[in-house]
């Protein structure tokens, strides 16, 4: 680890902190290496059930370090767009299958809209704000904003933020679809950090996949979208299912929705 990047562990749930707060959070090349090789570390364990990823205040990630990249270098390259090898369908994170939930405490910009929008879902404190400033500086996106904005937010509104560069605030962001709550500032943390102690009370394996069946899915066309879902529940249910646990999972979800009613 590095303290480019922080690590808490509290039971299953990682709390992960890009720590360059004079610096908003900017990518350097430091920053760049060591967030991939926190995740592949967290994934690889088995003690960890969902991560939460956050920014040290004020900001989330103020995008790629612009002092660094005036000064040369291959920084686009190394984020695909350059066109590089380095480029994968999978944007700025690993190959990892625990879930990721963003804790936006601040601005997320550019690269750092493009961290935002490879976790699976988005919590934000009433301070966060987005913007897609790739065609103002001049540069084009290269970890998958132009496919995962239109899934987020609707065609048309990923046109205008990135035509435009605007930010988009809290309230907006909720409405449009890109985060799944707004929470005041101090209660940020907290909130995903109980929405990943939620995700921890399920076996991994169901919950692993069908992250990765909603990941695959979203990439398809309606009909093959479908075909893989069946695909995929025939294969899960066809290796068998255990009477004794699926009765004890029933009794638990009943306990549990009667406690949420």
């Amino acid at each position: 680890m590095t303290d480019l990047v922080l690590v808490a562990v509290d039971g299953p749930v990682a709390t992960v902190t890009l720590n360059r707060p004079e610096a908003r959070n900017a990518l350097n090349r430091g920053l760049r290496k060591a967030l991939p090789t926190t995740l592949r570390e967290l994934d690889a364990r088995q003690d960890i059930a969902a991560i939460v990823l956050t920014g040290a205040d004020p900001a989330f990630c103020a995008g790629l370090d612009l002092k660094e990249l005036s000064a040369g270098g291959d920084a686009l390259r190394e984020t695909g767009a350059a066109g590089g090898e380095t480029r994968t369908p999978h944007g700025p994170f690993p190959r990892i299958t625990t879930p990721v939930i963003g804790a936006i405490n601040g601005v997320a910009i550019t690269g750092g809209f493009e961290l935002a929008l490879a976790c699976d879902y988005l919590i934000a404190s009433d301070r966060a704000r987005f913007a897609d400033t790739h065609a103002r500086m001049g540069i084009m996106p290269g970890w998958g904003l132009t496919v995962l904005l239109p899934e987020a937010v609707g065609l048309r509104r990923a046109k205008e933020l990135s035509t435009t560069g605007n930010f988009l605030d809290a309230p907006t962001a909720l409405a449009w679809g890109l985060v799944n709550h707004v929470v005041p500032h101090a209660d940020l943390l907290p909130f995903a950090q109980k929405l990943a102690a939620d995700i921890a009370t399920i076996d991994p394996r169901p919950v692993r996949q069908m992250l990765a069946t909603y990941d695959e899915g979203a990439r398809l066309d309606g009909a093959g979208a479908w075909a893989l879902e069946a695909e995929v529940a025939g294969r899960w249910q066809g290796e068998g299912l255990d009477p004794g646990a699926l009765e004890a999972s029933r009794q638990a979800v009943v306990a549990r929705g009667r406690q949420q009613l």
